[in-house]
Protein backbone atom coordinates (compact mmCIF):
# COMPACT_ATOMS: atom_id res chain seq x y z
CA UNK A 1 0.00 0.00 0.00
CA UNK A 2 1.62 3.24 -1.17
CA UNK A 3 1.51 6.20 1.83
CA UNK A 4 0.35 8.89 -0.22
CA UNK A 5 -2.61 6.98 -2.20
CA UNK A 6 -6.26 7.32 -0.47
CA UNK A 7 -8.07 4.48 0.66
CA UNK A 8 -10.90 5.57 -1.35
CA UNK A 9 -9.27 5.94 -4.22
CA UNK A 10 -8.11 2.55 -4.45
CA UNK A 11 -11.78 0.49 -3.38
CA UNK A 12 -13.12 3.00 -6.21
CA UNK A 13 -10.89 1.27 -8.44
CA UNK A 14 -12.18 -1.70 -7.14
CA UNK A 15 -16.16 -1.25 -7.38
CA UNK A 16 -15.56 1.29 -10.85
CA UNK A 17 -16.21 -1.58 -13.34
CA UNK A 18 -19.55 -2.87 -11.94
CA UNK A 19 -22.90 -0.86 -11.96
CA UNK A 20 -24.96 -2.84 -9.96
CA UNK A 21 -22.72 -1.81 -6.41
CA UNK A 22 -24.44 1.84 -7.29
CA UNK A 23 -25.04 2.61 -3.61
CA UNK A 24 -21.43 1.76 -2.48
CA UNK A 25 -20.00 3.89 -5.38
CA UNK A 26 -21.85 6.28 -3.95
CA UNK A 27 -20.36 6.46 -0.68
CA UNK A 28 -16.63 6.30 -1.86
CA UNK A 29 -18.06 9.20 -4.16
CA UNK A 30 -19.46 11.26 -1.58
CA UNK A 31 -16.17 10.36 0.95
CA UNK A 32 -13.64 11.36 -2.20
CA UNK A 33 -15.24 14.56 -2.80
CA UNK A 34 -15.17 15.93 1.05
CA UNK A 35 -11.67 16.32 -0.13
CA UNK A 36 -10.70 15.35 4.11
CA UNK A 37 -7.47 16.60 5.41
CA UNK A 38 -6.70 17.26 9.05
CA UNK A 39 -5.24 20.61 8.99
CA UNK A 40 -5.90 22.67 12.24
CA UNK A 41 -7.46 19.91 14.35
CA UNK A 42 -5.01 18.29 15.81
CA UNK A 43 -4.30 14.77 14.72
CA UNK A 44 -0.52 13.60 15.13
CA UNK A 45 1.74 11.97 11.92
CA UNK A 46 3.28 8.70 12.31
CA UNK A 47 5.72 8.39 9.85
CA UNK A 48 6.63 4.60 11.59
CA UNK A 49 2.73 3.54 10.76
CA UNK A 50 1.84 1.61 7.86
CA UNK A 51 -0.83 3.68 6.68
CA UNK A 52 -1.06 7.74 7.49
CA UNK A 53 -4.21 9.39 9.69
CA UNK A 54 -5.94 10.13 6.58
CA UNK A 55 -5.95 6.40 5.53
CA UNK A 56 -7.06 5.05 8.84
CA UNK A 57 -9.95 7.60 9.17
CA UNK A 58 -11.33 6.89 5.55
CA UNK A 59 -11.62 3.25 6.75
CA UNK A 60 -12.88 3.75 9.98
CA UNK A 61 -15.99 6.04 8.34
CA UNK A 62 -15.62 2.36 6.12
CA UNK A 63 -16.10 -0.05 8.84
CA UNK A 64 -20.34 -0.26 9.12
CA UNK A 65 -20.52 -0.34 5.05
CA UNK A 66 -18.32 -2.80 4.87
CA UNK A 67 -19.89 -4.91 7.83
CA UNK A 68 -16.70 -3.98 10.35
CA UNK A 69 -18.80 -3.68 14.00
CA UNK A 70 -15.39 -2.62 15.59
CA UNK A 71 -11.98 -2.38 15.15
CA UNK A 72 -11.25 -5.70 16.91
CA UNK A 73 -13.18 -7.45 13.66
CA UNK A 74 -11.11 -5.68 10.99
CA UNK A 75 -8.65 -8.34 10.48
CA UNK A 76 -11.49 -11.07 9.44
CA UNK A 77 -13.50 -8.18 7.00
CA UNK A 78 -13.13 -7.97 3.08
CA UNK A 79 -11.63 -4.45 3.93
CA UNK A 80 -8.41 -6.34 5.29
CA UNK A 81 -7.54 -8.52 2.34
CA UNK A 82 -7.15 -5.26 0.47
CA UNK A 83 -5.35 -2.76 3.63
CA UNK A 84 -3.39 -4.84 5.90
CA UNK A 85 -2.71 -3.84 9.12
CA UNK A 86 -3.72 -4.14 12.92
CA UNK A 87 -6.08 -3.57 15.20
CA UNK A 88 -3.77 -1.66 17.39
CA UNK A 89 -3.08 0.86 14.62
CA UNK A 90 -7.28 2.42 14.91
CA UNK A 91 -7.43 1.77 18.59
CA UNK A 92 -4.48 4.67 18.97
CA UNK A 93 -5.92 6.59 16.21
CA UNK A 94 -9.41 6.73 18.30
CA UNK A 95 -7.18 7.59 21.78
CA UNK A 96 -5.68 11.03 20.76
CA UNK A 97 -6.41 13.28 22.98
CA UNK A 98 -5.67 16.29 20.49
CA UNK A 99 -7.93 15.16 17.21
CA UNK A 100 -10.91 18.06 17.47
CA UNK A 101 -13.39 15.82 16.42
CA UNK A 102 -16.03 18.44 16.65
CA UNK A 103 -13.85 20.75 13.84
CA UNK A 104 -13.48 17.43 12.03
CA UNK A 105 -17.73 16.78 11.82
CA UNK A 106 -18.28 20.77 11.14
CA UNK A 107 -16.02 20.87 8.51
CA UNK A 108 -17.33 17.58 6.48
CA UNK A 109 -21.14 18.47 7.77
CA UNK A 110 -20.54 22.24 6.09
CA UNK A 111 -19.51 20.20 2.60
CA UNK A 112 -22.39 18.58 2.60
CA UNK A 113 -24.49 21.23 3.45
CA UNK A 114 -23.66 23.43 0.70
CA UNK A 115 -23.79 20.80 -1.74
CA UNK A 116 -27.39 20.32 -0.99
CA UNK A 117 -28.07 24.00 -0.92
CA UNK A 118 -27.10 24.13 -4.31
CA UNK A 119 -30.11 22.25 -5.14
CA UNK A 120 -32.80 23.41 -7.01
CA UNK A 121 -35.45 21.65 -4.49
CA UNK A 122 -33.50 23.63 -1.83
CA UNK A 123 -34.56 27.11 -2.26
CA UNK A 124 -36.73 28.69 -0.08
CA UNK A 125 -37.26 25.72 2.11
CA UNK A 126 -37.67 26.08 5.93
CA UNK A 127 -34.39 25.86 7.36
CA UNK A 128 -34.38 24.27 11.23
CA UNK A 129 -32.30 23.37 14.35
CA UNK A 130 -33.00 20.74 16.89
CA UNK A 131 -31.66 19.69 19.91
CA UNK A 132 -32.47 16.43 22.17
CA UNK A 133 -30.75 14.25 24.13
CA UNK A 134 -30.58 10.13 24.43
CA UNK A 135 -29.84 7.27 26.45
CA UNK A 136 -26.48 5.57 25.16
CA UNK A 137 -26.31 2.70 27.71
CA UNK A 138 -23.38 0.62 28.58
CA UNK A 139 -22.33 -2.49 30.16
CA UNK A 140 -18.65 -2.19 31.57
CA UNK A 141 -18.36 -0.20 34.65
CA UNK A 142 -14.56 0.72 33.79
CA UNK A 143 -15.42 3.08 31.27
CA UNK A 144 -13.98 6.39 31.79
CA UNK A 145 -16.64 8.88 33.27
CA UNK A 146 -19.24 6.36 33.51
CA UNK A 147 -22.35 6.46 35.56
CA UNK A 148 -25.81 6.25 35.99
CA UNK A 149 -28.19 8.20 34.67
CA UNK A 150 -32.17 8.30 34.40
CA UNK A 151 -33.24 7.18 31.04
CA UNK A 152 -37.31 8.72 30.53
CA UNK A 153 -37.68 5.95 28.33
CA UNK A 154 -37.30 2.68 30.39
CA UNK A 155 -38.30 5.58 33.67
CA UNK A 156 -35.64 3.48 35.18
CA UNK A 157 -31.63 4.65 36.41
CA UNK A 158 -29.07 2.71 34.05
CA UNK A 159 -25.64 2.87 32.92
CA UNK A 160 -24.08 4.38 30.52
CA UNK A 161 -24.16 8.58 29.04
CA UNK A 162 -26.85 10.59 28.04
CA UNK A 163 -26.03 12.30 24.16
CA UNK A 164 -27.10 15.95 23.50
CA UNK A 165 -27.32 16.27 19.88
CA UNK A 166 -27.82 19.59 17.27
CA UNK A 167 -29.52 18.50 14.16
CA UNK A 168 -30.07 20.47 11.09
CA UNK A 169 -32.92 19.76 8.81
CA UNK A 170 -34.51 21.38 5.79
CA UNK A 171 -37.67 19.11 6.19
CA UNK A 172 -36.22 16.65 3.72
CA UNK A 173 -32.49 16.17 4.88
CA UNK A 174 -31.07 15.84 8.33
CA UNK A 175 -27.29 16.80 9.01
CA UNK A 176 -25.78 15.69 12.94
CA UNK A 177 -23.83 19.12 13.36
CA UNK A 178 -23.13 18.30 17.31
CA UNK A 179 -23.09 16.53 20.49
CA UNK A 180 -21.65 16.22 23.97
CA UNK A 181 -22.09 13.71 26.82
CA UNK A 182 -23.10 14.23 29.80
CA UNK A 183 -23.47 12.30 33.48
CA UNK A 184 -25.35 12.84 36.35
CA UNK A 185 -24.58 13.56 40.02
CA UNK A 186 -27.64 11.71 41.59
CA UNK A 187 -29.47 12.53 44.71
CA UNK A 188 -27.95 10.10 46.88
CA UNK A 189 -24.33 11.69 48.23
CA UNK A 190 -23.01 8.44 49.66
CA UNK A 191 -23.68 7.10 45.89
CA UNK A 192 -22.35 10.24 43.07
CA UNK A 193 -23.40 9.09 39.88
CA UNK A 194 -25.38 6.35 41.08
CA UNK A 195 -22.08 4.24 41.71
CA UNK A 196 -20.35 3.35 44.76
CA UNK A 197 -16.50 4.76 45.37
CA UNK A 198 -14.84 1.35 44.90
CA UNK A 199 -17.22 1.06 41.40
CA UNK A 200 -15.71 4.97 41.00
CA UNK A 201 -12.15 4.04 41.98
CA UNK A 202 -11.98 1.58 39.67
CA UNK A 203 -12.66 3.54 36.38
CA UNK A 204 -10.17 4.01 33.75
CA UNK A 205 -8.55 7.44 34.38
CA UNK A 206 -5.49 9.21 32.57
CA UNK A 207 -3.79 11.90 33.70
CA UNK A 208 -3.83 14.77 30.45
CA UNK A 209 -2.46 17.81 29.10
CA UNK A 210 -4.59 20.83 29.83
CA UNK A 211 -4.31 22.06 26.49
CA UNK A 212 -6.04 18.86 24.97
CA UNK A 213 -9.59 19.14 23.18
CA UNK A 214 -10.68 16.25 25.15
CA UNK A 215 -10.49 18.44 28.19
CA UNK A 216 -12.89 20.65 26.77
CA UNK A 217 -15.05 17.50 26.81
CA UNK A 218 -14.62 16.67 29.94
CA UNK A 219 -15.55 19.59 31.18
CA UNK A 220 -18.80 19.25 29.28
CA UNK A 221 -19.55 16.33 30.81
CA UNK A 222 -20.10 18.37 33.67
CA UNK A 223 -21.92 21.02 32.05
CA UNK A 224 -25.86 21.67 32.31
CA UNK A 225 -27.30 20.12 29.04
CA UNK A 226 -29.44 23.66 28.92
CA UNK A 227 -25.67 25.31 28.86
CA UNK A 228 -24.69 23.11 26.55
CA UNK A 229 -27.35 23.49 24.20
CA UNK A 230 -26.87 27.69 24.07
CA UNK A 231 -23.59 27.24 23.57
CA UNK A 232 -24.02 24.84 20.50
CA UNK A 233 -26.23 26.87 19.13
CA UNK A 234 -23.83 30.19 19.21
CA UNK A 235 -20.88 27.68 17.94
CA UNK A 236 -23.41 26.76 14.75
CA UNK A 237 -23.84 30.60 14.23
CA UNK A 238 -20.37 30.66 14.14
CA UNK A 239 -19.78 28.43 11.95
CA UNK A 240 -21.81 29.87 9.63
CA UNK A 241 -25.24 27.85 9.92
CA UNK A 242 -28.60 29.79 9.59
CA UNK A 243 -31.78 28.93 10.77
CA UNK A 244 -35.54 30.16 10.84
CA UNK A 245 -36.35 27.57 13.77
CA UNK A 246 -34.80 25.55 16.70
CA UNK A 247 -36.94 23.22 18.00
CA UNK A 248 -36.88 21.36 21.53
CA UNK A 249 -39.26 19.66 23.35
CA UNK A 250 -40.43 20.34 26.82
CA UNK A 251 -37.02 19.54 28.92
CA UNK A 252 -35.23 22.15 27.28
CA UNK A 253 -38.19 24.87 26.92
CA UNK A 254 -36.96 27.43 29.07
CA UNK A 255 -37.08 31.47 29.96
CA UNK A 256 -32.76 30.88 29.21
CA UNK A 257 -33.17 29.52 25.64
CA UNK A 258 -36.15 32.10 24.90
CA UNK A 259 -33.82 35.11 25.72
CA UNK A 260 -30.75 33.66 23.78
CA UNK A 261 -32.62 32.84 20.67
CA UNK A 262 -34.32 36.10 20.79
CA UNK A 263 -31.56 38.24 21.38
CA UNK A 264 -29.49 37.02 17.94
CA UNK A 265 -29.05 39.77 15.54
CA UNK A 266 -30.10 37.38 13.05
CA UNK A 267 -33.90 36.58 12.64
CA UNK A 268 -34.91 32.73 13.97
CA UNK A 269 -37.56 32.08 16.54
CA UNK A 270 -38.01 29.22 19.18
CA UNK A 271 -40.55 26.78 19.24
CA UNK A 272 -40.63 24.12 21.79
CA UNK A 273 -43.32 21.53 23.67
CA UNK A 274 -44.55 23.02 26.83
CA UNK A 275 -45.37 21.16 30.13
CA UNK A 276 -49.01 21.72 31.36
CA UNK A 277 -47.75 22.66 34.88
CA UNK A 278 -47.27 25.46 37.11
CA UNK A 279 -45.09 28.28 35.30
CA UNK A 280 -46.99 31.27 35.07
CA UNK A 281 -46.92 33.32 31.63
CA UNK A 282 -48.34 36.94 31.68
CA UNK A 283 -51.66 37.37 29.93
CA UNK A 284 -54.00 39.99 29.21
CA UNK A 285 -56.19 38.40 32.14
CA UNK A 286 -53.08 38.18 34.50
CA UNK A 287 -50.11 35.86 35.44
CA UNK A 288 -51.68 32.10 34.36
CA UNK A 289 -50.22 29.02 33.94
CA UNK A 290 -51.24 26.66 30.82
CA UNK A 291 -54.14 24.96 32.62
CA UNK A 292 -55.87 27.79 33.50
CA UNK A 293 -54.86 29.05 30.33
CA UNK A 294 -56.81 26.30 28.62
CA UNK A 295 -59.76 26.68 30.67
CA UNK A 296 -60.69 30.24 30.17
CA UNK A 297 -60.18 29.91 26.00
CA UNK A 298 -62.53 26.85 26.55
CA UNK A 299 -65.06 29.75 28.53
CA UNK A 300 -64.76 31.90 25.73
CA UNK A 301 -65.51 29.55 22.90
CA UNK A 302 -62.40 29.80 21.62
CA UNK A 303 -61.51 26.47 20.93
CA UNK A 304 -61.72 25.11 17.60
CA UNK A 305 -61.60 21.51 15.45
CA UNK A 306 -59.63 20.79 12.64
CA UNK A 307 -60.88 18.21 10.50
CA UNK A 308 -57.91 18.03 8.32
CA UNK A 309 -55.55 16.92 11.83
CA UNK A 310 -58.49 15.61 13.41
CA UNK A 311 -57.54 17.77 16.62
CA UNK A 312 -59.33 20.67 18.95
CA UNK A 313 -56.44 23.59 19.20
CA UNK A 314 -56.81 27.07 20.48
CA UNK A 315 -53.95 29.48 20.81
CA UNK A 316 -53.41 32.73 23.20
CA UNK A 317 -50.78 35.70 23.16
CA UNK A 318 -48.45 35.95 26.08
CA UNK A 319 -45.06 37.08 27.54
CA UNK A 320 -42.40 34.89 28.90
CA UNK A 321 -39.48 35.76 30.22
CA UNK A 322 -39.75 39.36 28.94
CA UNK A 323 -40.80 38.19 25.42
CA UNK A 324 -43.85 38.01 23.62
CA UNK A 325 -44.79 34.38 22.76
CA UNK A 326 -47.84 32.36 21.23
CA UNK A 327 -49.06 29.60 23.13
CA UNK A 328 -51.09 26.27 21.36
CA UNK A 329 -52.92 24.05 22.36
CA UNK A 330 -54.16 20.46 21.20
CA UNK A 331 -55.73 17.38 21.85
CA UNK A 332 -57.19 14.44 19.49
CA UNK A 333 -60.63 13.57 21.35
CA UNK A 334 -62.76 15.08 23.95
CA UNK A 335 -61.84 13.22 26.80
CA UNK A 336 -58.12 13.66 25.71
CA UNK A 337 -55.54 15.50 26.99
CA UNK A 338 -54.09 18.97 26.66
CA UNK A 339 -51.07 19.29 24.95
CA UNK A 340 -49.48 23.12 24.49
CA UNK A 341 -46.38 24.50 23.11
CA UNK A 342 -45.35 27.88 22.54
CA UNK A 343 -43.69 30.24 19.87
CA UNK A 344 -41.57 33.38 19.85
CA UNK A 345 -42.65 33.97 15.96
CA UNK A 346 -46.46 35.31 17.36
CA UNK A 347 -47.35 35.74 13.54
CA UNK A 348 -47.73 31.77 13.13
CA UNK A 349 -51.14 30.63 13.17
CA UNK A 350 -51.90 26.98 14.30
CA UNK A 351 -51.50 24.70 11.56
CA UNK A 352 -48.24 27.05 10.36
CA UNK A 353 -46.68 26.65 14.33
CA UNK A 354 -48.33 22.92 14.10
CA UNK A 355 -46.79 21.63 10.65
CA UNK A 356 -43.05 23.71 11.89
CA UNK A 357 -43.00 21.57 15.24
CA UNK A 358 -43.44 17.89 13.36
CA UNK A 359 -40.22 18.83 11.61
CA UNK A 360 -38.74 17.89 15.48
CA UNK A 361 -39.50 14.47 15.40
CA UNK A 362 -36.77 14.15 12.39
CA UNK A 363 -34.25 13.84 15.20
CA UNK A 364 -35.96 10.74 16.98
CA UNK A 365 -35.88 9.08 13.69
CA UNK A 366 -31.66 10.12 13.17
CA UNK A 367 -31.37 8.30 16.60
CA UNK A 368 -33.54 5.52 15.72
CA UNK A 369 -31.07 4.85 12.61
CA UNK A 370 -27.91 5.93 13.68
CA UNK A 371 -28.18 3.39 16.84
CA UNK A 372 -29.73 0.37 14.66
CA UNK A 373 -27.72 0.71 11.65
CA UNK A 374 -24.47 2.88 12.53
CA UNK A 375 -23.82 1.33 16.29
CA UNK A 376 -24.08 4.63 18.07
CA UNK A 377 -22.61 4.62 21.12
CA UNK A 378 -22.13 1.17 21.01
CA UNK A 379 -17.94 1.88 22.00
CA UNK A 380 -16.32 -0.57 24.03
CA UNK A 381 -13.28 1.06 24.63
CA UNK A 382 -12.42 2.31 28.41
CA UNK A 383 -10.79 6.08 27.16
CA UNK A 384 -12.90 9.07 27.04
CA UNK A 385 -11.37 9.94 23.89
CA UNK A 386 -12.20 7.10 21.82
CA UNK A 387 -16.05 7.39 22.99
CA UNK A 388 -16.03 10.80 21.53
CA UNK A 389 -13.99 9.87 18.41
CA UNK A 390 -16.70 6.71 18.07
CA UNK A 391 -19.85 9.14 18.39
CA UNK A 392 -18.03 11.22 16.17
CA UNK A 393 -17.39 8.92 13.43
CA UNK A 394 -21.29 7.82 13.51
CA UNK A 395 -22.15 11.66 13.05
CA UNK A 396 -19.86 11.72 9.85
CA UNK A 397 -21.13 8.31 8.72
CA UNK A 398 -24.75 9.14 8.98
CA UNK A 399 -24.25 12.28 7.41
CA UNK A 400 -23.39 10.76 4.60
CA UNK A 401 -25.76 8.65 4.19
CA UNK A 402 -28.78 11.38 4.75
CA UNK A 403 -26.91 12.98 1.98
CA UNK A 404 -26.47 10.52 -0.70
CA UNK A 405 -30.60 9.74 0.34
CA UNK A 406 -30.90 13.37 -1.09
CA UNK A 407 -29.24 12.77 -3.87
CA UNK A 408 -29.65 9.71 -5.47
CA UNK A 409 -33.63 9.52 -4.30
CA UNK A 410 -33.46 6.26 -1.90
CA UNK A 411 -36.94 5.73 -0.51
CA UNK A 412 -34.70 5.27 3.41
CA UNK A 413 -31.97 5.47 5.14
CA UNK A 414 -32.12 1.72 6.06
CA UNK A 415 -32.69 0.75 2.10
CA UNK A 416 -29.28 2.97 1.35
CA UNK A 417 -27.45 1.31 4.11
CA UNK A 418 -28.57 -2.49 2.96
CA UNK A 419 -28.22 -1.76 -0.39
CA UNK A 420 -24.27 -0.65 0.24
CA UNK A 421 -23.46 -3.55 2.83
CA UNK A 422 -24.67 -5.65 0.00
CA UNK A 423 -22.52 -3.98 -2.81
CA UNK A 424 -20.11 -4.19 -0.36
CA UNK A 425 -19.88 -7.73 0.01
CA UNK A 426 -18.77 -8.15 -3.18
CA UNK A 427 -15.40 -7.32 -2.11
CA UNK A 428 -15.38 -10.02 0.95
CA UNK A 429 -16.88 -12.89 -2.05
CA UNK A 430 -14.21 -11.66 -4.83
CA UNK A 431 -11.05 -11.78 -2.20
CA UNK A 432 -12.69 -15.38 -0.80
CA UNK A 433 -12.69 -16.44 -4.86
CA UNK A 434 -9.44 -14.91 -5.39
CA UNK A 435 -7.71 -17.03 -2.30
CA UNK A 436 -9.41 -20.12 -3.29
CA UNK A 437 -7.58 -19.94 -7.19
CA UNK A 438 -4.53 -19.30 -5.53
CA UNK A 439 -4.43 -21.92 -3.60
CA UNK A 440 -4.89 -24.35 -6.40
CA UNK A 441 -2.51 -22.39 -8.85
CA UNK A 442 -0.05 -23.43 -5.56
CA UNK A 443 -0.98 -26.98 -5.81
CA UNK A 444 -0.87 -27.49 -9.48
CA UNK A 445 2.96 -25.68 -9.64
CA UNK A 446 4.08 -28.25 -6.62
CA UNK A 447 2.50 -31.11 -8.41
CA UNK A 448 4.21 -30.47 -11.67
CA UNK A 449 7.25 -28.09 -10.44
CA UNK A 450 5.83 -25.16 -12.26
CA UNK A 451 6.15 -21.81 -11.64
CA UNK A 452 3.05 -20.18 -9.66
CA UNK A 453 3.40 -16.90 -11.35
CA UNK A 454 3.56 -18.26 -14.99
CA UNK A 455 0.43 -20.58 -14.53
CA UNK A 456 -1.29 -17.50 -13.04
CA UNK A 457 -0.52 -15.33 -16.15
CA UNK A 458 -0.93 -18.06 -18.24
CA UNK A 459 -4.81 -18.22 -17.54
CA UNK A 460 -5.13 -14.77 -17.20
CA UNK A 461 -3.72 -13.45 -20.39
CA UNK A 462 -2.50 -16.87 -22.68
CA UNK A 463 -5.88 -18.96 -22.68
CA UNK A 464 -7.82 -18.18 -25.57
CA UNK A 465 -11.39 -18.76 -23.92
CA UNK A 466 -10.57 -16.47 -21.03
CA UNK A 467 -9.42 -13.66 -23.48
CA UNK A 468 -12.71 -14.48 -25.85
CA UNK A 469 -15.21 -13.74 -22.48
CA UNK A 470 -12.86 -10.80 -21.92
CA UNK A 471 -13.62 -9.09 -25.04
CA UNK A 472 -17.53 -10.04 -24.84
CA UNK A 473 -17.35 -8.65 -21.34
CA UNK A 474 -15.34 -5.39 -22.57
CA UNK A 475 -12.18 -6.06 -20.61
CA UNK A 476 -8.71 -4.72 -21.86
CA UNK A 477 -5.89 -7.27 -22.34
CA UNK A 478 -3.10 -6.37 -20.40
CA UNK A 479 0.11 -6.73 -21.52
Amino acid sequence: MVKDKHIISEIDSFFSKNDCNRAINCIIGTISRLNLNFSGIGIEKRHNCKLTSLQVLELLLLFPFFMVRNSFQYSHSGLSKLFSCRKDMFYRFLEQDHIDWRKLVYRMSLRLLRRTGARSDSEGSLQCLIIDDTDLPKTGFKTELIGRIYSHVLHRSILGFKGLFLCHTDGKTQTMLDFSLHGEEGKNPEKIQGLTSKQRNARFCKVRDEKSVVNTRIREYKQSKIERSIEMVRHAMKKGIRFDYLLVDSWFTCADLIRFITSRHLECHLIGMLKMGKTRYRTEAGNLNAPVIIDRLKKEKSVRYSRKLNCYYAHMDAEYANRKIRIFFCKRDRKGAWNAFLSTDTRLDFFEAYRIYSMRWAIEVCFSEMKGLLRLGKCQCRNFSSQIASISLTLMQYNILSHIKRFEAYETIGGLFDRTVNGAMELSVTERIWELILQIVAVIAELFSADEEEIIRMIAYDNPKINIIKDLCGVKKTA
